[in-house]
Order: C-alpha cells, then sequence, then structure tokens
C-alpha cells in the first residue's frame, strides 16, 4: 500500500496532476479494502444472498459435497398445489372450488345430508367386522358431534379438526400405495389419480368400502411379499407427536380416523358435483399424466445427474418401494442406497442415504441405537420419530480411515420433534461415537414466523449453536431464506393451509426449512446453495412444485472442508500467543458444555 502511495507521490512530483487530496483518497479506498478483506479472512464464512453461503475457497485439504432434499413422495394429489397450466378450464375449476369454501351459503348443509346415516351404518358394520376396538365410542363421536357439524365451516375448515391429523394422517397412507410388484392402489377420492368413475356420491361410497375393507394388495413386509387390506395399515395417532389430540380421540383414532376420512372424501365428490360435474374428471386425468405419474423418474433423473457429484445424499419422505426403483437406474451405479430395518414401506415418509459408491466401507446401520439411548437417559421416554423418518449410518471413508455419523430426518409438522431428534443423534455422537465426524441432513419443519405450536428458525439455531454444533446456513440462520415455497389450494385434506389464487403469492408457506447440521468444530462452509429446479438453479418468488422440480422443498448442497483438530489447535495457540496470525475460530470439543 505504502508503494502506490510512494509511486502516486513521484507521478505528482513529475507531473503536477495529481493533487495530494487524491493522493489520501487513493490511500484510503485501499486501507478500508483490506480491512474488509482481513474481516471476512478471519471469519469462517459470510452469507452472500439468500439462500448461498460463501466461504474462503480452499481446494486444499479434505472436502465432502452433501446435498439434503425433502422429496415429499407422499405428494399424489394432482390438485394439492397451484401450479400453471395451460388450460384455462383449470384456474376456473380451482376458483370455484375457493369460492365453494370460503363462501358455501346455502350449500353448508350438514354431514348427514352428504354422508348420510345409512353411510354410517354400513360403515360401522365393516369396522366391527374386521375387529377393530372403539366403534361403538367413534359411533358416540359421530352422534353427538360429526353428524351435526356443517360440512365446510365446521368440518372442512376446522383447523383444530386439521392439525389433529384424523383426515389427513390416513390420507397418507392410503391415498396412493405402492405394491410389491411395482404397480399403485388408489383410494377412490378426488384427491389422487384414481382412475374409476366418480360422478356421484352412490358410486363413490360403493367403490369406497370395496377398496378399503375388502380389497387386498400385495406389500413388501420384512423381505417378503404379504397379502394386507387397507384398513390393517391404519395405525394410532399419538398425543406425542400431536398434541392436539385428545386422549380420547388417541385411544379410538383407527376407527375414527377411516370416519373422518370417509366424510372428508364424501365432502369432496359433494363440492365437485357443484363446481365442475362434467369437466373436474377429465381435467384431473390430464395433470395426472403431465405431473404425477412421472414423479419419480424425475426425482432420481435430479439426483443422478444434477447431484452426481454429491459424495452424500440425505432424502427424506421417500416413497416405500425407492430401493426397488433406484436399483433398475443408472442412480444404482453411482451411489449406494441405504434405508432404515424398521422402515414403514405404507407411510411413504422414510429416510434414505445415498453414499457415492467406493468412497465409504464399513457402513452399519445405528437408529435403533440411537432410540434406545434416548429411552435410556429419558426414564423410558420414547423418541418423537415414527419407523423411518430416521436414518442412522456409522461409515468409514475407504481412502483414509475417517469414521463418520450420517443422520437423515424428517420432521413433523410443527417442527415439533425437531429438537428432541436433533439432541438424540448428537448425543449418541458425543458419548458412543466420539472418534466420528456427524453430518446430518433433515427437513427441520422450521418457521420464519413461527406459531405458539411451532419450532422457530431463529430460535433453532440457538439451539443447535448451544450444542456446539453449526449448519450449512451458518450460526443463525436468516429467517427469509425460504427453502420452501408453495401454496395450498382447498382440494387437500389439510384445508387450514389452503390459500385462494389470488393469496398464494403473500399467504403461501414460504419456510426455511432444510438444513445440514455438524459439529463446529469438524467443518468449515465453503459454499451452500439452493435449488428449486433441479439444475443447481434457485427462482427466487417462484411457487414450486412445477411441472419439471417434483417436490414442494428445495435442495440444498453444501460443500465443507474438513478441519484437522490438530492444525487447528496450532492455529488457536498461535493466535493466543500473538503471533500476529489472522484469529481462527474457537476449537469446541463434541463432549464440551462451554
Amino acid at each position: 500500500m505504502m508503494a502506490k502511495i510512494s509511486e502516486a507521490y513521484q507521478y505528482h512530483n513529475s507531473n503536477g496532476t495529481i493533487t495530494w487530496c487524491r493522493v489520501f483518497s487513493f490511500a484510503a479506498i485501499l486501507t478500508f479494502t483490506g480491512i474488509i478483506g482481513y474481516k471476512f479472512a478471519a471469519t469462517p464464512s459470510f452469507i452472500s444472498d439468500l439462500g448461498t453461503i460463501v466461504g474462503s475457497s480452499d481446494s486444499t485439504g479434505k472436502h465432502i459435497n452433501a446435498v439434503t432434499w425433502n422429496v415429499a413422495a407422499i405428494n399424489n394429489n394432482p390438485f394439492e398445489y397451484w401450479i400453471t397450466n395451460e388450460d384455462p378450464k383449470y384456474n376456473q375449476l380451482m376458483k370455484k372450488v375457493s369460492s365453494f369454501i370460503n363462501s358455501p351459503g346455502e350449500f353448508d348443509v350438514k354431514v348427514k345430508e352428504v354422508f348420510t346415516e345409512e353411510m354410517f351404518n354400513s360403515l360401522e358394520k365393516e369396522m366391527l367386522l374386521v375387529g377393530w376396538k372403539g366403534v361403538n365410542e367413534t359411533r358416540q363421536f359421530w352422534q353427538s358431534d360429526f353428524s351435526n357439524r356443517k360440512i365446510i365451516s365446521e368440518f372442512v375448515k376446522d383447523s383444530v379438526l386439521g392439525k389433529k391429523r384424523l383426515a389427513s394422517m390416513p390420507d397418507r397412507v392410503t391415498n396412493t400405495i405402492h405394491t410389491s410388484s411395482g404397480g399403485s392402489a388408489m383410494r377412490p377420492t378426488v384427491i389422487n389419480c384414481y382412475e374409476g368413475d366418480l360422478g356421484s356420491l352412490d358410486k363413490w361410497w360403493q367403490q369406497w368400502r370395496q377398496f378399503y375393507f375388502h380389497d387386498s394388495i400385495d406389500l413388501k413386509r420384512g423381505g417378503k411379499v404379504v397379502p394386507t387390506h387397507i384398513y390393517e395399515m391404519i395405525s394410532k395417532i399419538k398425543k406425542a407427536k400431536y398434541p392436539t389430540i385428545t386422549e380420547e380421540e388417541e385411544a379410538v383414532s383407527i376407527p375414527l380416523q377411516t370416519l373422518c376420512m370417509a366424510i372428508f372424501d364424501s365432502v369432496l365428490v359433494n363440492m365437485m358435483q357443484h363446481v365442475g360435474k362434467d369437466s373436474w374428471q377429465p381435467l384431473r386425468a390430464d395433470i395426472c399424466q403431465k405431473l404425477n405419474h412421472k414423479k419419480k423418474d424425475r426425482t432420481v433423473e435430479i439426483l443422478q445427474t444434477t447431484y452426481a457429484d454429491a459424495d452424500v445424499q440425505f432424502l427424506q419422505e421417500m416413497a416405500g418401494d425407492f430401493m426397488s426403483f433406484a436399483k433398475k437406474q443408472p442412480i444404482y451405479e453411482l451411489f449406494d442406497v441405504y434405508q432404515s430395518a424398521s422402515m414403514d414401506p405404507d407411510r411413504d415418509q422414510n429416510s434414505f442415504i445415498l453414499l457415492k459408491k467406493g468412497k465409504y466401507t464399513d457402513v452399519v446401520e445405528v437408529t435403533d441405537k440411537v432410540f434406545a439411548l434416548f429411552s435410556q437417559q429419558n426414564d423410558g421416554s420414547k423418541l418423537p420419530a415414527a419407523n423411518g423418518d430416521l436414518l442412522v449410518l456409522l461409515a468409514t471413508d475407504a481412502l483414509d480411515g475417517a469414521k463418520y455419523l450420517l443422520a437423515s430426518f424428517h420432521g413433523d409438522t410443527n417442527g415439533l420433534a425437531t429438537k428432541p431428534v436433533v439432541s438424540a443423534v448428537r448425543s449418541y455422537a458425543v458419548s458412543q461415537q466420539p472418534t466420528c465426524k456427524m453430518l446430518f441432513g433433515l427437513d427441520a419443519n422450521t418457521y420464519a414466523r413461527p406459531e405458539k405450536d411451532q419450532q422457530g428458525v431463529v430460535d433453532f439455531g440457538k439451539f443447535y449453536t448451544e450444542l456446539k454444533l453449526n449448519s450449512c446456513y451458518g450460526p443463525s440462520p436468516n429467517p427469509l431464506n425460504f427453502t420452501t415455497f408453495h401454496a395450498r389450494t382447498h382440494l387437500q385434506p389439510q384445508l387450514n393451509k389452503a390459500v385462494t389464487l389470488e393469496e398464494k403469492d403473500v399467504k403461501g408457506d414460504k419456510n426455511p426449512k432444510d438444513f445440514i447440521l455438524f459439529f463446529a468444530s469438524d467443518y468449515r462452509v465453503q459454499r451452500t446453495t439452493k435449488d428449486n429446479t433441479g439444475r443447481k438453479v434457485y427462482i427466487d418468488g417462484m411457487v414450486f412444485p412445477t411441472l419439471s422440480f417434483p417436490s414442494d422443498h428445495g435442495i440444498t448442497s453444501t460443500l465443507l472442508l474438513e478441519v484437522d483438530p490438530l492444525q487447528q489447535q496450532q492455529a488457536s495457540s498461535a493466535s493466543a500467543g500473538g503471533g500476529g496470525s489472522l484469529p481462527s475460530p474457537t476449537k469446541h470439543l463434541k463432549g464440551s458444555t462451554k
């Protein structure tokens, strides 16, 4: 810098054209540039724009390229999200649906006028024949509550009912079921790609009962093909995971879910007869062909092309048949695919981990050990995660023998299970695998502006920082760094989340939900990017999924530099000794609580 000032001075003497004012201005600019350069050199990483974290580029050292993506395999409803459709009939139909829901007027009749007493009696008979407990109590709920509710204002739009998941949870399980042969079985409902005729309530109810209680499909269970009835796939809704549900409702939640789903489906069929009697079924068939039937193909295409360079891919909400599907694709030649031994193939909400072929050896699943340790440390309490939600692996680098603990997790809708699960995985890493470097890809379901029963992203950042963890988005995640931006229509079971066409840009779900976590002492972020196109490009302000991007969650990818503990300790010591070097990040041991 002084050489530059001297050079300017000599030029001034010889030419007389540069004034001392210009000299000092030039010096001030260079000084400011030096301060900024020092600032960023001393900081592990900085946010260059929303969704991108850039650290000091380091071509030396050991790097790991990690990806996390909630694929949302369960989204089989062609009407669930607002999409761009060139057919004007689409917007016309969806606007009529929104109007029917928001201003039903005379059509807001009692439930028993749509799902009739005769229908309930036949449903009750079916539930008794399969030996379910709680059928009598379910009749009491029907007579004292549900039958007299108005179909829209008191049932469909009941936000409390939505939070209890009494209609949306069984819909997840039975909407579209992947069979052992690779085919699909679909519940007769408006909100999937069912191909039967649902032109009247009578036609719908006959097909619905046949499907739910009498049809048998082949599913893979424990490596064997098992004939299964649909009703056998329904499980209890646990208050521990969905606290809004009452203990009385939890006790009979299997028959109660069945009733609520039947009511919900009947209301949808009734509504479609009013708003699009002749048009809705052909329109649905067209969308299904373009958007839904090719979903798995497009998902795998993105993973095996755009992200073929990844070392680790953390995937959530995957279909139960993903393994068998992947084996037939080029992705199986690029990655080793791992699923949990306790995975629930019925839920299609399973976490997977894909490891670059040849890079890792001695891969062992330890998910059950994480659950056991949590129970041991919490007086027998169970970790709030269902089978398949969490997958934890141990792996060894094939080249240098480095040990890794890898985890993939999908949280509950409100994110309330995220903290306990992160704590459980971290606790297992610290106490049982202290020599492993942890990488944890998850859909944390965190919110920019959380309600009382939601996990806020700012609070989540403080939480993992206190655990000596960091994330691909840094220790203080930006609440406006969204990884989801979707808007639900009124044709899906969580109608408390639905918005009109005009409201989608304002009231859509825009939240920062997806993260890759690690111990702050193990890695430095080199680069983090988001993607909602499948091309490593994120378009701000665009609602997704789209016809080319099949998920309602963006993809998060990060390049991390592994920190050599010895070198870091030496750098910290040199800095503390006043040697004049740039300050280095503080070393935190994995077991430290300070």
